[in-house]
């Protein structure tokens, strides 16, 4: 028996082996039907282990599995181990049945992909089950594939049951493993720490185990839950590429294994390291969904698949389809030092500027003045806020601003009221004294796992967000998890705390969102240490990083729109000199940079000059206009930050954003070091109508009236029409100004940035 899964741009074939296991024949762009694909794969035993006696012609080790089990013949790192009260991890899995869903079931208690109704009614994603177990063992699993109409992504979903009479332990569960053939390919990965998230690396794969993983509890700064592989020869615009992501918040693990005959095994899902999982008779567990994706495309054609599945079929919230509001967050402005009459000054002044809300940073609730107390306490500081938060709300409301709230909902302070009537709700081995835990930021993580703990928080924010009229949610995490135990569980089950932690955290998460539906959530852990699909679903933005320099936002920006949509980054313009790095850009700069994202502000606008004020008041004019393009338009990155050009003293950077009819685009470039008298760059652009002709004009949204729908007054540079094929194949000459005029006009310096506007200009027609 074989199955093809294919949608018109993207197959699977699998084959059930004559010993019931699952061969996995191909995975990629979509190829025609026919009735028999065995030639696909080659069966010659090589010196390696055979099936078992009765299948001389099959060895585990040479073929590609589509969900290969521990403890049997194949060597290679596998996707599934379970062990039985003998200590046996002999599972044997036998192809049972198999089932076709018009849509897709959703896990429960998990994040997931959904399906649309069509047009006609019918669901726009069909989804292919297979069942297989091993009786002796007592073990069935559900594979489970759904494919969208015209995505060449697939989500993956894995869910097992104990058919046994006896207790089953689950030592690991992949939830998407995806054998290649060859070894060609290099692995790309994002990776970073604290304030430098998501850069790209790229290296050829090697024989071996390779890959990224977290265990701090959540997908972390570090490396990001996912892996790309792409042929020697792929770039941004064309080529193969495939890539797995995982739609998880918590320990993952995403891993290649090359196996001495070049073949590729690609793995993603929760890290086995600390964890394990009881299944009792009668039980079943889910893996977290993970997502398939292929390119013949290039890596931008792989992105923009994604991008599409999550703002169409990932993301939840009814944010997705609307303009975020234009921020000011009050961190980098006061920190702590804040009370409700200079909040209210701030926001009358963010009012005057254009901005839309007024987010509370840190410092609002307990007695906040410094980061070692009050953290668990969600009311609010009555010596900051005599009245409690309303009157404060009811005064940014009356001035037609929203109101946003900072939380960390999962961590507890030592000096709270929360931890003098809870202390046993801190996680951690009671045995060891809570001095001796690890501490990060002066706090420690509440255990999510325990009902009662997440029920407390349902209640405590929900009151605070529900008196406080409050529009908008800053969910905090500033620490991983360590020590991780929990005293609600016994000790055969403390395998189990990290991925119930995340369950808990799920739990609170879509609690909230379904108490107040029209909340708009932005996730952030210190920056993007929790940037991920699992969360994404829920809380539609997600603060990417806590470095606003926008020469470091460029690299973490570009490595971050490998996987989400743009619309999904929240993006701010900060005050000089820079908190990170000290650094003095210009307005124009950090603009140009947040503009392609969810645009906000990082300062404190009382302290603006008259000329700022004015060149600001432009500048969130111009991000209000173009605002709803960088939320549904097709994104394309044009020259990476991490790739520096032969004759250039550093490398440049750019992307465009183009409207879904291909009749508008932004194209933002970005230079870090200003070289001299450096060669003429002619910037290839992407995704136009080869035969419209572009009205192309360069702006400086400090400068320029966004109001101006002829784009001829002062801050625009209109350059003369191009076609589209030639902006895509000669590109735009972007001479540089040291060079074209000889002194005549004011050196860009280091740091700069240039900003176009193509507009396609209208056809005209005649009347026969």
């Amino acid at each position: 028996m074989q199955f093809h899964m294919t949608n018109g741009v993207v197959s699977h074939v699998i084959r059930v082996l004559p010993d019931g296991d699952l061969n996995t024949l191909y995975f990629g762009s979509a190829i025609h039907d026919r009735q028999d694909f065995s030639d696909l794969q080659d069966l010659t035993v090589r010196d390696t282990i055979q099936a078992d006696a009765d299948h001389p012609g099959i060895s585990l080790e040479q073929i590609r599995r589509e969900y290969p089990q521990a403890g049997s013949s194949d060597l290679r790192p596998c996707a599934l181990s379970v062990r039985d009260e003998a200590g046996s991890r002999a599972v044997k899995l036998a192809y049972e049945t198999y089932r076709i869903i018009h849509g897709k079931v959703s896990p429960d208690g998990l994040p997931s992909t959904f399906a649309h109704a069509d047009e006609s009614g019918g669901a726009d994603c069909k989804t292919l089950e297979i069942d297989f177990s091993d009786a002796s063992f007592g073990l069935r699993v559900t594979l489970s594939e759904t494919m969208f109409r015209d995505l060449p992504v697939v989500a993956r979903n894995v869910r097992m049951t104990n058919v046994s009479h006896m207790p089953l332990t689950v030592e690991s569960a992949y939830s998407a493993n995806l054998d290649l053939p060859d070894a060609d390919w290099d692995m790309i990965t994002l990776t970073g720490a604290w304030a430098r998230e998501t850069h790209v690396g790229r290296a050829p794969l090697r024989i071996g185990l390779q890959g990224v993983s977290s265990v701090r509890g959540h997908s972390s700064q570090h490396a990001s839950p996912y892996i790309a592989l792409a042929r020697p020869t792929t770039d941004e615009m064309q080529g193969e590429a495939v890539a797995a992501t995982l739609v998880y918040s918590g320990n993952f693990d995403a891993s290649v294994f090359v196996d001495p005959y070049a073949r590729t095994r690609l793995r993603i899902g929760i890290n086995p390291e600390l964890f394990s999982w009881r299944l009792a008779p009668g039980e079943t567990f889910q893996a977290p969904e993970a997502l398939l994706a292929c390119s013949s495309t290039g890596l931008n054609g792989l992105s923009q698949a994604l991008h599409t599945l999550y703002r169409c079929n990932l993301i939840r919230s009814p944010w997705n389809a609307r303009r975020s509001p234009i921020v000011v967050n009050t961190w980098e402005a006061v920190h702590m030092d804040m009370d409700e009459s200079s909040l209210i000054s701030m926001a009358r002044s963010a009012k005057d500027l254009g901005m839309e809300m007024l987010v509370v940073d840190d410092g609002w609730f307990g007695q906040r003045d410094r980061a070692d107390s009050s953290l668990g306490d969600w009311f609010a500081d009555r010596r900051k806020f005599p009245h409690g938060l309303r009157p404060l709300a009811d005064a940014v409301h009356a001035m037609g601003l929203g109101f946003g709230l900072w939380f960390e909902p999962e961590m507890i302070s030592e000096r709270s009221d929360l931890f003098r009537r809870h202390p046993d709700w801190v996680l951690g081995d009671p045995r060891l004294p809570l001095r001796s835990l690890g501490v990060q930021r002066c706090q420690y993580v509440l255990d999510m796992t325990r009902p009662e703990v997440v029920d407390h928080l349902l209640r405590s924010i929900g009151d605070v967000i529900e008196r406080a009229d409050v529009d908008y949610v800053k969910w905090d995490m500033n620490r991983s998890l360590s020590e991780a135990y929990s005293r609600a569980l016994p000790p055969n089950r403390q395998g189990e705390v990290f991925h119930r932690y995340a369950l808990g955290y799920y739990r609170l998460l879509h609690g909230l969102a379904a108490r107040f539906p029209n909340l708009l959530i932005e996730s952030c852990a210190s920056g993007g240490a929790r940037v991920d699909a699992g969360t994404l679903a829920t809380a539609p933005q997600a603060w990417i990083s806590d470095d606003t320099d926008a020469l470091e936002r460029v690299k973490i920006q570009y490595g971050t729109s490998m996987i989400y949509p743009v619309g999904a980054c929240s993006n701010h313009v900060s005050a000089i000199p820079n908190e990170e790095t000290g650094r003095r850009l210009s307005l124009r700069m950090r603009g140009d940079v947040a503009l392609f994202g969810t645009f906000g502000y990082e300062l404190d606008p009382r302290a603006l000059d008259d000329g700022e004020r004015t060149r600001i008041r432009r500048q969130i004019a111009w991000s209000k206009r173009l605002g709803p393009l960088m939320r549904t338009g097709t994104f394309w990155r044009l020259r990476s930050p991490f790739d520096r050009r032969p004759g250039f003293d550093a490398a440049d950077a750019a992307w465009m954003m183009v409207a879904e009819d291909g009749r508008m685009a932004v194209v933002g470039w970005y230079r870090a070091l200003t070289g001299v008298n450096a060669p003429v760059s002619h910037l290839r652009l992407a995704g136009l109508d080869a035969d419209a002709r572009y009205a192309v004009t360069e702006i400086d949204t400090t400068v320029a009236d966004a109001g101006d729908t002829a784009m001829a007054g002062r801050g625009f540079t209109p350059w003369r029409p191009r076609y589209g094929d030639e902006l895509m194949r000669a590109g735009l000459p972007l001479a540089d100004r040291t060079t074209a005029t000889w002194g005549r006009a004011p050196l860009p310096g280091d740091g700069s940035s240039r900003l176009f506007i193509l507009t396609a200009i209208p056809t005209a027609t005649t009347s026969l």
